[in-house]
């Protein structure tokens, strides 16, 4: 299958480039858009809670700090987002295209994640920028975000491939996921510090895959200190394991995936 994607590259490269392009065809500002929209949000973030509202951090002194905190869930749970979200509908939303074109299908979720990473390094771009005019740039060891991204991307495209597959004979998974990735948000502490739980609830989290994640990258970014990376074999496990299972999935029903379509 890696040599398929490898002999269908400029196919893919194409389509990323394609979806991109279409995304701001018809607007005045065009691609502008994606540099407005994600500094409209850190500019928002940054004013209300830093300023107006003077939200703050225990231990932290930087009065940016819970502003950092708050974008750092954000930004990096909005790539999670999208991949699965996406990935759930991508087999459907593609049916025609599955059933007159001759190519690899494992194309669809690699263009799609390309996609998302590539809306997720502009808004990133953008916030590191931030950091760095704010004087809140941590040096070096924001480089340990880059393993914890890759994990995240991982855990994404297996959960997305495994419900993608699953949503095509069974619709209401999709419909499912959707309702759960709102509550999975919220009982992530992205917007809230995991401090403010009761004591009996926070050991609960460990088993929130997306908690480790997300505090890895808060960790990183709010405190400059380095993950802590034990916590993160787990969801590295589960990760490997969801993304074996979904191309089991694809690879068994591949076909019967285009009948149903």
């Amino acid at each position: 299958m890696l040599k398929n994607l490898w002999l269908y590259r400029g196919f893919i490269t194409g389509s990323v480039r394609r979806e991109f392009q279409l995304k701001y065809r018809n607007s005045i500002l065009g691609a502008a858009w994606t540099v407005i929209q994600p500094l409209s949000m850190i500019i928002v973030y940054t004013v209300i809670f830093s300023q107006i509202m003077q939200a703050k951090l225990p231990g932290i002194e930087n009065v940016f700090g819970y502003s950092i905190y708050l974008c750092a869930g954000i930004i990096t749970w909005g790539l999670f987002a999208e991949i699965v979200n996406r990935s759930q509908t991508v087999f459907i939303e593609n049916g025609n295209l599955l059933k007159k074109l001759s190519f690899p299908r494992l194309c669809l979720p690699v263009i799609l994640t390309f996609n998302a990473l590539l809306n997720f390094l502009i808004i990133f771009a953008l916030f590191l920028i931030f950091l760095i005019v704010t004087g809140s740039f941590q040096g070096w060891v924001m480089l340990a975000i880059v393993p914890v991204l890759i994990l995240q991307v991982m855990f994404a495209v297996g959960l997305g491939m495994v419900i993608g597959v699953l949503n095509v004979f069974f619709r209401d998974v999709g419909q499912l996921f959707s309702v759960i990735l709102q509550f999975w948000f919220w009982l992530t502490p992205i917007i809230y510090p995991i401090d403010i739980l009761p004591a009996t609830i926070q050991p609960l989290m460990q088993y929130n895959p997306m908690y480790p994640i997300m505090a890895a990258h808060q960790t990183v970014m709010v405190h400059g200190v380095l993950p802590d990376w034990p916590t993160l074999l787990p969801i590295l496990i589960l990760a490997a394991m969801l993304c074996i299972w979904g191309l089991r999935l694809f690879r068994k029903h591949s076909g019967d995936m285009v009948d149903e379509l």
